[in-house]
């Protein structure tokens, strides 16, 4: 099972707001998901971002793969 860590995209039509979830990979991006980390709201300026850090280190340690767009705001927020 390769497990990785993605948004999940929620909220209406031209306002987005994500999710960082912890999902199965051949999970469809909307669909089921293990556990969820945090949110993103791009909407803001700045964008708000709130995460549990010390979940995303546990799943990274036992080997989660974050996505491209995760992986950065992981960098963001002091995780990697």
């Amino acid at each position: 099972m390769a497990v990785k860590i993605r948004l999940r995209r929620m909220g209406a039509k031209k306002a987005p707001f994500y999710r960082i979830v912890v999902a199965d990979s051949r999970y469809p991006r909307d669909g089921r998901f293990i556990e969820e980390l945090g949110y993103v709201n791009p909407m803001t300026e700045p964008a708000d971002i709130r995460l549990d850090n010390e979940k995303a280190k546990q799943w990274i340690q036992n080997g989660a793969q974050p996505t491209d767009t995760v992986r950065d705001i992981l960098k963001k927020q002091g995780v990697l």
